[in-house]
């Protein structure tokens, strides 16, 4: 065997054992927590417009879809085909002109600002393509935050051992600024899977880091999917992310299409 052989299967070697011991950190974090947690998603003629000064803009057309609990979907399309604004429907962040979004058993219609804010701290995850990491924050309490304003006393021991699952616990006390793309983005699905949510929605989650980066975060990120069980939804131009989802739908002219 050659000096490279060696060196790639050593590579491949440490790779291995980093996924097993990210796994194991987040299985145990899970059985600390009590359940493994899914939900469904039903969107029924979802239509979503704009005024402007030219007349009405159409965002979304009749979008109807059905997502089983536990399932990956991938949203593909052109940008401007509405799939970002699919998303933050989902997230209840915007509202439709008509339809009705049900995830699990609440119909996000029913739900007033803050009824809506409720439901998202306690079973929705968001990973956003921009990171949206606090800059005076550390990477520790960028993760302790949400459970935090939850008012979950062991908040600091749940975000530790959430930095251990995603293989960051040598960056605790290190700023977003201190850190690299992959790392923060590590940050950010720690983040939003801190606090065990049953929806999980990204927003380009791979968009902003280099082909072997977004590889690596990408593996952690359906390794740690496939303990935690829940409901995972992302909106992505990467191939290499659709080909890792169950399902995909693809978005154009704001309508939803079977891909």
């Amino acid at each position: 065997m050659t000096l490279n052989h060696c060196q790639s299967f050593s590579s491949f070697c440490a790779a291995a054992r980093y996924r097993h011991n990210c796994r194991a950190s987040y299985i145990l974090l899970l059985k600390k927590k009590g359940a493994f947690v899914s939900t469904s998603v039903q969107i029924s003629d979802i239509n979503l417009t704009y005024p402007t000064e030219s007349g009405t803009v159409a965002v979304l057309n009749n979008a109807s879809l059905t997502i089983p609990p536990g399932d990956t979907l991938a949203i593909t399309g052109p940008s401007g085909s509405g799939k970002t604004s699919l998303l933050l429907l989902l997230s209840g962040l915007q509202r439709p002109t008509s339809g009705e979004i049900l995830v699990g058993n609440q119909r996000l219609s029913e739900m007033d600002a803050n009824a809506l804010a409720d439901w998202r701290s306690e079973h929705l995850g968001i990973i956003f393509q921009s990171f949206h990491l606090l800059p005076g924050l550390t990477a520790l309490g960028n993760v302790s935050l949400p459970l935090e304003i939850a008012g979950q006393s062991d908040a600091r021991e749940q975000a530790l051992s959430m930095l251990e699952a995603v293989g960051l616990t040598h960056r605790l006390q290190h700023y977003p600024g201190q850190l690299s793309g992959g790392e923060q983005q590590r940050v950010a699905i720690a983040r939003a899977l801190v606090h065990q949510p049953s929806l999980l929605l990204g927003d380009e989650p791979t968009g902003n880091l280099d082909h072997a980066t977004g590889e690596k975060v990408l593996s952690l990120l359906f390794d740690l999917h496939k303990e935690s069980k829940s409901t995972l939804v992302l909106v992505t131009h990467d191939e290499r992310v659709a080909e890792r989802c169950q399902h995909r739908v693809r978005m154009d002219g704001g309508r939803l299409y079977e891909a």
